[in-house]
């Protein structure tokens, strides 16, 4: 009884963790209603309080309670949505459209890879659009998109820094106001003081030591010690995530932990009173948090030990998911946009499902094997079975060998956490920290040889159903799994209790392996198999491909490699023999990791800077033959011939960027022809019109930029398309722009675009072409 009423005191924050998290997802995604739904919610954390203190039954009185404190917590966190609204307005900025435009901001987040450039999070102090200065405090993201960063060793937290390029904004329910691109460039103005450039210089001096040590343990040891991947190459990055071990190199609640201790420990042996020793932890604390920057499982983690050492203090050490509930309530109200960050979502989710499911797993599986084993089993399975869910949203496979291969990392990974934190604070002895991050990288390459060894087995990351399906879907099969190993006893009712767990975990896992197999080996099936053009779903970016005679075109890589990845699975396409880049901007190259290594020849447009020379290094590396595309460049392509129509060679009015995209042109003799025209703008279309190097007409066009509406309407209503392909995403652009839909539409093209109608191909039959849509309700329309 005892222990009943412990963990019913234990659950009682839950509710309110709960519904501070349901207010801060809604409030923040409808910010202007945020101020009445607080007051709604005010309103009713009064009637439940009003509620608790007359009734006179303990049962209604207890709901009641609880009732009031989600009520709370909701309530200040709308409140919190509604103070802040006024100050994040950018109505009176003009940003839309892609305006030129200067900012000055305040880096505050991580520096971090992002698709071909880096990204992070900034403070705006200053936006200068034009002839006009606004002064402002508005929250950013910033991404490079490959352009040069002056200063780049200085680029950390607290430094200050200009970026000249574009801006639009963000999604609703971001914490961000703006996305602002830095596509001409960016640089340090001020590096960071204090103790964040001390925390800036032993981050560095750590990667620097590592570097030195042999890939890919070396690589791994600052992940493992201070949450720093910039030296993880891309292909362990892979084998971590196929073999769910990729937590290890986010600084989270262990991490935390750990240092807490650590510290607790050594002020103990001093011999100290206890509010000394909750001190010297909290301290620590604070440091490492600095040390590492403020990530949201950070925040979680160091906000929960927070709590749980003034327990300490106060003599009342809380409960494992009272202070979980807690630290959430308390970093909600004060962010609620925390809310919609993965990151955070699932260092909660396996945080509480460590609290809660360990144990009783533990004594389930016992049943089955010795304990030792069951406590060490079950400890990598709650956290994989509350996280699974979250990640099917970010990529959509489930890893077959996770909870094996964390077993077998676990051990492991403390032991390079605590001596690479070592290493790292030992930056000012060198000798010290070469010895320190030695011993860390025997650690380190366990953990990396763990991943390469799993992640290279058959099915290691197996393909599951995407979007909200795949996470109801995978959600059961936890539940069913949990309910299997948690039903106890030899009575009838538990028997029949496992046996409808057991049936209905073979029932999910039997939808989830069938779809697993039509997203994988099956994959092509799901596709039309004489397709000669094909225009991959990538988002807001472009990924065609183009087949002729047993070869394969892609022109351009898209901007993240995933969905190329899934693309190429769906249409079978194992290696690329012709890999056209028409420019460098992200949305065109970031996704080329997904066919590195697989390609024979790359044509390329201008190269602009040391990012794009890198893109083109890589593949080099990887087996491919460069080589600049300009007019009069050309090939064949099994059955069909290809020829390079933009730009000029060595141009000075169109150096690189948009206008200098590689424009290609693809015919197969008596069946088709194609024009693919790049990100191309109007002025460099009126000289390609101009030129007397197209066709008369051409079957099949891939419409510039996405449908912008910077387009030559000279130019479409000289080529006369049959099909327009469309190759665009969510944006804030506009794009595709309705003027030039209307053009394509009078001039008598069916349009095809990939944000409505998912993959596209066209397939050539008789002469006549059939283009097949992904998402369309009758799958198949011929063009005239």
């Amino acid at each position: 009884m005892n222990l009943r009423r412990a963990r019913r005191r234990d659950l009682r924050l839950v509710p309110a963790a709960v519904g501070a998290w349901v207010a801060a997802l809604g409030g923040a995604s409808a910010a202007s209603a945020a101020g009445v739904s607080a007051l709604i919610v005010w309103a009713l954390c009064l009637a439940a309080l009003v509620t608790a203190a007359r009734s006179p039954r303990s049962g209604i009185r207890a709901t009641a309670g609880v009732a009031a404190l989600s009520c709370a917590a909701a309530a200040a966190v709308l409140s919190h949505l509604a103070l802040a609204q006024p100050g994040r307005g950018v109505a009176h900025l003009e940003v839309d459209g892609g305006r030129a435009l200067r900012v000055v901001a305040i880096v505050t987040g991580k520096v971090e890879p992002s698709g071909a450039g880096l990204g992070f999070d900034a403070i705006a102090e200053r936006i200068m659009i034009g002839r006009d200065t606004h002064i402002v405090s508005l929250p950013v993201t910033v991404r490079s998109t490959g352009a040069s960063v002056e200063g780049r060793d200085a680029l950390a937290p607290g430094a200050r820094v200009e970026i000249t390029g574009t801006a639009f904004r963000a999604d609703a329910g971001e914490r961000a106001v703006l996305v602002v691109r830095a596509a001409d460039g960016m640089r340090v103005i001020d590096p960071p003081r204090g103790g964040l450039q001390t925390a800036a210089d032993l981050r560095r001096s750590l990667v620097g030591v590592a570097s030195g040590l042999p890939p890919p343990g070396g690589g791994l040891v600052p992940g493992l010690a201070v949450g720093d991947t910039a030296a993880v190459g891309e292909q362990l990055d892979a084998a971590m995530k196929a073999s769910s071990l990729s937590h290890l190199t986010a600084v989270s609640g262990a991490n935390c932990a750990l240092v807490v201790g650590i510290a607790f420990a050594a002020a103990a042996a001093c011999g100290v009173r206890r509010g000394v020793r909750v001190g010297c932890g909290l301290g620590a604390l604070a440091g490492f948090v600095v040390l590492v920057t403020p990530e949201p499982s950070v925040v979680r983690a160091a906000v929960m030990a927070a709590i749980a050492m003034l327990g300490v203090l106060l003599g009342r050490v809380g409960a494992g998911m009272s202070v979980l509930s807690l630290a959430v309530i308390v970093l909600l109200v004060a962010d609620p946009w925390l809310a919609g960050e993965i990151g955070f979502a699932l260092s909660a989710a396996a945080t509480g499902s460590l609290l809660l499911l360990s144990g009783p797993l533990a004594d389930g599986i016992a049943r089955w094997m010795p304990r030792p084993l069951a406590l060490a089993l079950a400890v990598p399975l709650a956290a994989q079975l509350a996280c699974g869910p979250l990640l099917i949203l970010v990529e959509p496979t489930v890893p077959l060998y996770g909870v094996v291969a964390n077993l077998l990392a676990a051990p492991a990974a403390p032991v390079a956490t605590v001596v690479g934190l070592a290493a790292c604070l030992a930056a000012p002895l060198p000798v010290l920290q070469a010895g320190l991050a030695a011993i860390a990288w025997v650690p380190a390459s366990w953990i990396a040889g763990t991943a390469s060894t799993f992640s290279g087995l058959p099915g290691a990351a197996v393909p599951w159903i995407e979007g909200g399906a795949g996470v109801g879907a995978l959600a059961l099969v936890g539940a069913a799994v949990v309910a299997v190993c948690l039903v106890p006893g030899t009575t009838a009712r538990a028997r029949v209790g496992r046996r409808v767990a057991a049936v209905g975990l073979a029932g999910l896992t039997g939808v989830g392996i069938g779809s697993a197999l039509l997203a994988g080996v099956a994959a092509p099936a799901t596709t039309p198999g004489g397709w000669t053009i094909a225009a991959c779903d990538v988002g807001q970016g472009d990924a065609v491909l183009v087949r002729s005679g047993g070869a394969v075109a892609l022109i351009d890589a898209g901007p993240d490699p995933q969905p190329l990845t899934a693309c190429l699975r769906r249409l079978g396409v194992d290696r690329v023999d012709l890999l056209v880049l028409t420019h460098f901007d992200a949305d065109h190259v970031a996704g080329v990791s997904a066919v590195t290594g697989r390609v024979d020849t790359v044509v390329h447009g201008p190269v602009p800077d040391a990012a794009a020379s890198q893109v083109l290094q890589v593949l080099a590396a990887g087996g491919a033959q460069v080589a600049v595309g300009s007019v009069g460049v050309g090939g064949e392509l099994g059955d069909a011939s290809w020829r390079v129509l933009w730009p000029p060679a060595r141009s000075v009015a169109f150096p690189s960027g948009n206008d200098a995209s590689v424009v290609i042109e693809v015919t197969v003799p008596q069946t088709a022809s194609a024009l693919f025209l790049g990100d191309l703008s109007e002025q460099p279309q009126h000289a390609l019109a101009a030129s007397g190097v197209l066709l008369p007409r051409y079957d099949v066009v891939k419409v510039a930029h996405h449908g912008s509406a910077d387009q030559a309407e000279r130019l479409y209503r000289q080529l006369r398309p049959a099909l327009a392909l469309v190759t665009v995403g969510d944006n804030d652009y506009g794009h595709p722009r309705a003027e030039i839909l209307d053009l394509l539409e009078h001039g008598g093209a069916v349009i095809a675009r990939t944000d409505r109608d998912g993959i596209v191909t066209v397939t050539v039959r008789d002469g006549e072409l059939a283009v097949w849509r992904e998402h369309a309700s009758d799958g198949v329309d011929a063009p005239g």
